[in-house]
């Protein structure tokens, strides 16, 4: 989403030669630090709008850095975000899994990546606190010196190096000891995707890591699991009739790039995305199942499934 408006305006605060040239050299930073803290892409787009006013509206005379005071205002207006967020996630219908980024294999790349940030990733960040989260993010993925972390969150430098080090033990502890290439992921997928849809419980058995875990985020608006749930034998039975309705509504599946790993779009006859998701595994095995079926979170992919730019995978005809 391109939000500083092309109006010609000169940015004469800071001697560049334009206001909205600067903007957009780091819009998208500002959208993946935005986004890798709130796991929403119409709220991080929000973000980058709330940025570009304030960068317009605020006296640029004596900013030397353009780069760390758009990343601190977008930082600021994200964490305010994410802290009223919190509450209401409380009350949220079952799990909440991050709004995920999909983008075609075939259709030329529409919305913005936050490549560095895996979409299991995004989940163990949500269990962070919303400042830990943010250094954790400015530090580990964007390389952030403490020093400019610390006036981005309003923290002493010494307390953003002890709450840098707290975060990254956290993610540590919880995040896949082993992410498997793309074409293994691939494969591992395709044949998940053939067991679903056959309601194969053996096939899926065969699979699943005992520990396995599904999560499906409908909130409230779309049939799913209010809860998690655990271990080969349930995850197997109930992604077997999770397959079986799919098969009956006569949904289809096309390859999709889930925040840059391999993972799978739903839609209807009309077009309609209806759920997305993707596969963890670890050694062979997969361990986890996220799938995204609130339409809120979906609205944003409906033209990248546009009939014409559908490549379905295989098992769902």
């Amino acid at each position: 989403m391109n939000t500083a408006p092309r109006d010609g305006r000169q940015d004469e605060g800071i001697g560049c030669p334009d206001a909205t040239e600067v903007f957009e050299r780091y819009r998208r930073l500002l959208f993946s630090v935005a986004y890798d803290l709130l796991g929403s892409v119409a709220d991080a787009e929000d973000c980058v709008q709330e940025a570009w006013i304030r960068w317009t509206r605020d006296d640029r005379s004596d900013i030397t850095d353009p780069k760390s005071y758009l990343v601190r205002i977008a930082t600021n207006v994200s964490l305010n975000r994410l802290r009223a967020a919190r509450g209401r996630r409380e009350s949220y219908v079952g799990p909440w899994l991050p709004e995920p980024l999909v983008t075609m294999p075939d259709v030329a790349e529409e919305v913005e990546t936050a490549d560095a940030v895996s979409y299991a990733m995004l989940v163990v960040l949500e269990t962070l606190k919303p400042v830990e989260r943010a250094v954790f993010v400015l530090r580990e993925v964007f390389g952030m010196p403490h020093t400019e972390i610390a006036e981005a969150v309003g923290r002493s430098e010494v307390a953003v190096r002890q709450l840098a080090h707290r975060a990254r033990e956290h993610v540590h502890a919880r995040q896949p000891r082993y992410t498997p290439d793309p074409d293994e992921r691939r494969r591992l997928t395709e044949r998940f995707l053939a067991a679903c849809a056959e309601g194969d419980v053996a096939g899926l058995k065969d699979l699943l890591a005992e520990d396995a875990t599904v999560v499906t985020d409908g909130g409230g608006k779309a049939r799913s699991a209010l809860r998690p749930v655990f271990g080969v034998d349930k995850c197997a039975r109930f992604l077997a009739g999770i397959g079986a309705g799919f098969q009956r509504k006569s949904w289809l599946v096309a390859w999709a790039e889930v925040n840059s790993a391999p993972g799978v779009v739903l839609y209807d006859a009309d077009g309609t995305v209806r759920a997305a998701g993707l596969v963890e595994a670890v050694d062979g095995s997969i361990t986890q199942v996220l799938l995204v079926r609130n339409p809120d979170k979906l609205a944003h992919l409906s033209e990248l499934a546009a009939p014409e730019k559908k490549r379905e995978a295989p098992g769902h005809q």
